[in-house]
């Protein structure tokens, strides 16, 4: 691995050709000058700004096509493809005004166009936004976004669900790999810190065409910051404070900027005690400490761009028993969890005359360990320790684009997994794991209508270890499995305009998602869960087919959506009891059916005209799983409406960009449920918030107020996983955050 990344480094060294520079001015629609237009290009992983007279200056450009947006709060955004072939040019912009979100340019869909061009629709939220919501972690505010929601263990741990599907069904991308740090286990979080995190977005439904096996249920992409702006240095601190876990969340970034050499750095750190319910009562060891570290280097010639990152993050993770002794210390009780999960990243861009290849590579070292006591802190002893090494690379090659703006990208995906034990317990054997891919796929648009699609096959070889396994007499054999699984997968979209601003979506995809290591191979009882799991080595692949339309109008003042999907499981893998115990531990089987969800999210975005500073959004969301016997999927979130009322505002010159918010969320009962859950009464939470830009004289800080269920409400959510005892959800919660910048 240390030998790839300095071949490719030294190629990044050597500059192939001249430069190439974009210059221009960028003006309203009176001609006035704009200042602070941001210009940037996600490829070459920099940009620049515009200045007081609206004039800017691009250097240090490749050859071939470069995609370049230009981007600035209340003006609608513009992406423009470039070709550059060893000459300057001169590009002037006139910017249109907008009153709603910014059009952003999404990153995890293969030709990284705006949003309003993209054949498939992709929630995208900024982790600002995240903040303004007072989210404790970074799949919490995600659980804003419609469709999307969470499985908590407490405050501290979440796994993403994307309309229903959740685990090794969903894939999360960090740094631009995909994230692997033994997602099947529902007791840990992702081991990724919101800090350092640009933007999420989020793709409902199959993209295995992109992304390959686990990428069945959907995929959660997460961007990085980005680096400053050329000739720029900053320095910032952020600090957030939280009432209810008598939390806080540190966190510096400093990052340098010259024309070809980038650099950042940020160390975050955060802790929390036991989470208080409505009843005052504190969960015992529900406490959290996470150390967070992020570096991020960058280098751009001519003909070549290249962006390094690594992020080292230390998680300690308290495993609660339920309520116990009431404290508000924040040293780890046993039983906890340590987890250290390293991520190395490369990404590089070699540009051609009118072509480019991206080459990247990604290295994740994930150390997990499980205890029962504590000794002394740093001479526990783990009774379950799991080393899982993930190396991982994808080439890209993007064909010339036609005249007639056909864009053709062929690639080739794999990855190289092992898992190894070190502890006394077992919950998943030695084993290597192998993955290959190809995949084609092709967007072709005209006028305001566009098709995308696309075809891959992947194979995964999945081999493991036997292990004999000893529990006070008792014998567990963890047999040996040596295994193949392959499949096609397939997409097609339309988008065009039904009528005169109704944008319409067509997507049909088919996924595919190989059983993991816990459901071919489980035997024992799963920590946390409180019962005993029995693989099946007989499990094939889950395959998936969905149909999803989405339409949107949308005018200068009023935004409506409608988004419905079906999606069709064939040999759907889940847990199933079957009525026996060990050792007083249900005994609980993996079994296949075949399944299906369906259901959809609906909702609107009001702006009134004169009354430019209101803003109303509401969504509903709802889904539905089934087997093919009719019986429900568990773990299927109930359906809820989110509503909030948003002013914006200035206050002389001591507060500017502010805000203030008011949310109601009803979540309704959830009947629908499977044979071993039992139904979730409904509730409503209220929630309030405030910030914005402050300056007193010399002094300017960004801050944000949020108060989270306001009313103290008892509720428990029904993907909570501490449902089962009984424990309500947080309570009141109060989040103050700021934010300098030096």
């Amino acid at each position: 691995m240390k030998k790839i990344i300095n071949f490719l480094f030294l190629i990044g060294v050597i500059t192939l050709s001249a430069q190439n520079k974009l210059s221009g001015k960028i003006t309203d629609n009176n001609n006035t000058p704009l200042t602070g237009v941001e210009i940037y290009s996600s490829e070459l992983h920099r940009g620049t700004t515009s200045d007081i007279d609206g004039n800017y200056v691009f250097y240090n450009i490749p050859n071939g096509n470069i995609k370049i947006r230009f981007v600035h709060l209340g003006f609608k955004d513009v992406l423009k493809t470039f070709l550059f072939n060893s000459k300057n040019q001169q590009f002037n912009l006139q910017l249109e005004e907008s009153v709603f979100t910014i059009d952003e340019v999404i990153i995890s869909t293969p030709f990284n166009k705006l949003q309003s061009e993209n054949v498939m629709k992709v929630d995208r939220m900024t982790a600002v936004s995240m903040k303004k919501l007072g989210a404790t972690t970074l799949i919490e505010g995600l659980s804003s976004i419609s469709g999307v929601t969470q499985i908590s263990t407490g405050t501290s741990i979440g796994k993403p669900v994307i309309r229903g599907l959740s685990g090794n069904r969903v894939l999360v991308y960090a740094q631009g790999i995909r994230l692997e740090n033994q997602q099947f286990g529902g007791e840990h979080g992702l081991g990724v810190n919101d800090e350092g995190v640009e933007s999420v977005e989020v793709i409902k439904g199959p993209a295995s065409l992109l992304y390959g096996s686990d990428a069945l249920g959907g995929v959660i992409y997460l961007n990085p910051e980005k680096f400053a702006i050329n000739n720029k240095n900053t320095l910032s601190f952020n600090q957030r404070f939280f009432s209810n876990t008598l939390g806080s969340t540190s966190s510096i970034a400093y990052k340098t900027s010259l024309d070809t050499w980038k650099f950042l750095a940020r160390a975050t750190t955060n802790f929390h005690s036991d989470y208080k319910t409505p009843l005052s009562k504190r969960v015992t060891n529900t406490r959290s400490k996470e150390n967070d570290f992020k570096v991020g280097i960058s280098y751009t010639s001519p003909k070549y761009s290249s962006e390094f990152r690594y992020n080292f993050n230390r998680s300690l993770l308290g495993t609660t028993e339920g309520i116990g002794v009431q404290s508000t210390e924040t040293s780890l009780e046993a039983p906890y969890q340590k987890i250290n999960n390293h991520i190395f990243s490369l990404h590089n861009h070699f540009f051609f005359k009118n072509s480019k290849i991206d080459a990247d590579i990604g290295y994740i070292y994930n150390d997990r360990n499980e205890f029962e006591e504590v000794l002394q802190f740093a001479n526990d002893i783990p009774v379950l320790q799991m080393k899982l090494k993930t190396l991982s690379s994808t080439i890209k090659y993007h064909l010339p684009v036609t005249s007639k703006g056909l864009e053709t990208i062929f690639g080739i995906q794999g990855m190289l997994q092992t898992n190894k034990n070190f502890g006394e317990e077992l919950l998943i054997p030695n084993a290597t794991v192998n993955d290959i891919g190809i995949f084609g796929t092709f967007n072709y648009q005209w006028e305001e209508s566009s098709i995308q699609s696309g075809l891959r096959y992947d194979t995964r070889f999945l081999k493991s270890e036997k292990h004999i396994i000893t529990d006070n007499g008792v014998s567990r054999i963890f047999n040996s499995i040596d295994k193949k699984y392959n499949s096609f997968t397939a997409s097609f979209g339309y988008k065009f305009l039904l009528f005169d601003n109704i944008t319409t979506r067509i997507n049909t995809a088919t996924g595919f998602r190989a059983p993991n290591l816990a459901e071919l191979t489980s035997n024992g009882v799963h920590e946390g869960t409180n019962r005993y799991e029995n693989g099946n080595s007989d499990l094939k692949n889950e395959k998936n087919f969905q149909l999803d339309i989405a339409l949107e109008y949308k005018n200068d003042h009023f935004e409506i959506f409608g988004n419905a999907f079906r999606n069709t499981i064939t040999d759907y893998i889940f847990l199933s009891p079957d009525g026996t115990q060990i050792n007083q531990n249900p005994v609980y089987n993996y079994l296949q059916n075949n399944a299906i969800l369906y259901g959809g999210e609906f909702g609107f975005h009001l702006h009134p005209h004169p009354i430019d500073w209101l803003h109303v959004v509401s969504s509903f969301e709802m889904v539905i799983g089934k087997q093919e016997n009719k019986l429900y999927l568990p773990l299927i979130p109930a359906n809820s409406f989110k509503n909030t009322i948003k002013a914006e505002f200035d206050i002389q010159k001591w507060l500017q960009e502010g805000y203030a918010s008011f949310s109601f969320n009803t979540t309704l009962r959830q009947d629908n449920i499977s044979q071993f859950e039992t139904t979730t009464p409904g509730y409503t939470l209220l929630n309030l918030g405030f910030g914005g830009t402050i300056h007193l004289k010399t002094i300017q800080f960004e801050t944000t107020l949020s108060i989270k269920n306001i009313l103290d409400k008892k509720y428990i959510n029904h993907l909570s996983r501490l449902k089962p005892d009984g424990i309500l959800n947080i309570g009141r919660n109060i989040i103050l955050g700021v934010s300098f910048k030096i």
